[in-house]
């Protein structure tokens, strides 16, 4: 009789509900980055003299990086733990903030982004935390990783206001020391917390996705499968990006001001916690596949709403409805994983969509400050997020049928 791992017992267990508390605290401080790169858009540009492109173009190597880096940290994760991958994310925050607020010129500013930013800081904490809180509970492993996953999110209600406090009262470059400190510092406090390695859980998969013992997820090759994974993940995100990216400066354009911008990116990610949170308990009721069905098909609601519609209150009544409709999609991919793919791979595979969700972000963020730098207007921004919107929601519905068809 095979031994069982010491930790199981620790499987749905306080210590796995403590462990859940700490990754959300360290994924809104490893966070940080991600959003208050929007804030500081509008200032860099002034101050560097650039295009709105050029002034996205941090944005836009940031989530590069943070993609690369979630598939590299998800192999750290899985061979040494994420303890580790959170004390190089440390790291990457502390020395990336730093020197991007003594920069002078936008490429160095933007590859400070890119690199210690997104590749070796914020990487750290989405992917490897995410699938990491899948390996210890099994009971309410979609809400567990929900609340996992919000942190994200509550980075993104928290950080911008603040950020835009800073750089009304001391400036962007001492804002961006003060980020790196608190932020840096802190997760590398954190993470000595996160040292104890997950029990070693058998696949979870489903005896429909087992062809001579070897796992078909929906009734695909493993590599198809994860593929149509990962190009839903892209298709999403590069519909997500554009609100999350470029709200700030919308609202600059429109003449309602950048702190408005920063509340309605605030009010946007707060409103994706509650979510994230409602996402996780539906999809502890109806699985992984249908959560990212419901979701794709919202986002694109609201993503439509964008443009008849851009008058102040109409933009905080759809930036709330945004971030309530779309908080739940990431976040269902690595239930999906766990749900369809061998357990013991689930922080590289997770790693590996995240990945492509995180390229989606920034090939979004980008293509929408072309588009407007082309057109002089955002309509034809959201236009294109709704058309990506819909090849997410196209792959999501095939999955859907596979799954459908093989239960009859």
């Amino acid at each position: 009789m095979l031994k069982q791992p010491a930790s199981e017992h620790l499987i749905d267990s306080r210590y796995a509900l403590r462990r859940l508390l700490t990754a959300l605290l360290i994924m809104v401080m490893g966070s940080s980055c991600m959003f208050v790169v929007s804030v500081v858009l509008p200032e860099v540009q002034a101050e560097f003299g650039v295009s709105r492109s050029e002034a996205s173009l941090p944005s836009t190597l940031l989530w590069i990086g943070f993609g690369a880096g979630g598939l590299f940290m998800g192999r750290v994760s899985d061979r040494w733990g994420v303890w580790v991958c959170l004390l190089i994310g440390a790291a990457g925050l502390l020395t990336g903030f730093i020197w991007a607020a003594h920069t002078t010129s936008i490429l160095v500013f933007a590859l400070v982004h890119g690199v210690f930013l997104g590749f070796f800081g914020a990487s750290a904490t989405f992917a490897p935390l995410v699938a990491d809180t899948s390996l210890w509970w099994n009971k309410r492993r979609g809400i567990a990783v929900a609340i996992c996953a919000s942190g994200n999110y509550l980075a993104g209600a928290i950080w911008p206001p603040v950020t835009q406090w800073g750089i009304s009262t001391i400036g962007w470059r001492e804002t961006y020391l003060w980020l790196g400190l608190v932020s840096g510092l802190s997760m590398a406090l954190l993470a000595f917390l996160m040292r104890q390695r997950p029990p070693l859980v058998q696949a979870t998969v489903l005896a429909s996705n087992l062809v001579a013992g070897v796992p078909r997820p929906f009734g695909l090759n493993i590599t198809h499968a994860q593929f149509l994974l990962c190009i839903a993940g892209l298709a999403c995100c590069v519909a997500m990006s554009m609100p999350q990216v470029h709200i700030v400066a919308y609202c600059a354009d429109l003449g309602y001001g950048p702190a408005r911008g920063a509340e309605m990116l605030a009010l946007m990610l707060g409103c994706g916690i509650i979510s994230r949170l409602i996402s996780g308990v539906i999809c502890d009721r109806i699985g992984g596949i249908r959560t990212l069905l419901l979701g794709s098909a919202l986002q694109g609601i609201a993503l439509f709403m964008f443009l008849p519609f851009d008058g102040l209150v109409s933009l905080y009544l759809i930036a709330a409805l945004f971030g309530l409709f779309q908080g739940g999609i990431v976040p269902s991919y690595a239930i999906i994983i766990r749900e369809y793919f061998p357990a013991a791979e689930a922080g590289r595979r997770v790693g590996s969509v995240i990945m492509c969700t995180m390229f989606g972000m920034a090939l979004g963020g980008w293509m929408s400050g072309k588009i407007f730098d082309l057109t002089g207007s955002y309509q034809m921004a959201m236009i294109n997020g709704i058309a990506w919107n819909l090849l997410n929601l196209s792959i999501a519905g095939f999955l859907f049928w596979r799954v459908s068809r093989a239960v009859r």
